[in-house]
């Protein structure tokens, strides 16, 4: 009796499964006929009429070409161009550091520190902030080198272009003042 029981049980579900399938099925109607679009036929091309040429005409390339050379570069960035006090500087990394807005003649030293690996200096930008420096750090508007520290002086190397795009080379003492 258990042998008869699955396969009637089977024979229903199917029967159930193919019920359901079958009331979502409905006629549907067809479409209604489209016509055919028409045809066109192409119109006939007119026939190109060549002008004689004149030698007085002078070439339109030519006339309306702008000259190039006395003109200037459109996609030199105007900002490198004016540099005023307001712009702050940055150093090679991109960082704004307050120690490059001065000249290299407006710092004055204060004290110069002798140690055994390398030396270091106490210097004042005209705002009265104070920075400790040591060879290798960059100061000054023209982004000066430090080269140098003595017990006397620091040495900055400076490299930069002026107005006229001539490179300029100076070499500054910035000394310390002496005992009274």
């Amino acid at each position: 009796m258990k042998r008869n029981r699955i396969p009637t049980v089977l024979i229903a579900l199917l029967f159930a499964v193919a019920g359901f399938g079958l009331m979502g099925c409905s006629k549907k109607e067809a479409p209604p006929e489209q016509a055919p679009p028409p045809v066109t036929t192409p119109e006939p091309k007119k026939p190109v009429v060549q002008q004689p040429l004149s030698s007085a005409r002078v070439s339109l390339n030519s006339a309306l070409a702008p000259d190039f050379s006395t003109m200037k570069d459109p996609f030199k960035p105007y900002a490198a161009l004016v540099v005023g006090p307001s712009a702050p500087k940055k150093n090679r990394f991109g960082q704004i550091i307050p120690i490059l807005n001065f000249e290299l003649s407006q710092f004055s030293v204060k004290g110069i520190i002798i140690g055994l690996k390398e030396n270091t200096a106490l210097i004042v930008d005209p705002t009265g902030k104070p920075y400790v420096v040591k060879r290798g750090m960059e100061i000054g508007r023209n982004v000066g080198k430090i080269t140098r520290i003595t017990p006397t002086y620091i040495e900055v190397f400076e490299q930069y272009r002026d107005e006229a795009g001539k490179l300029k080379k100076n070499t500054t003492k910035l000394m310390l003042p002496k005992k009274e």
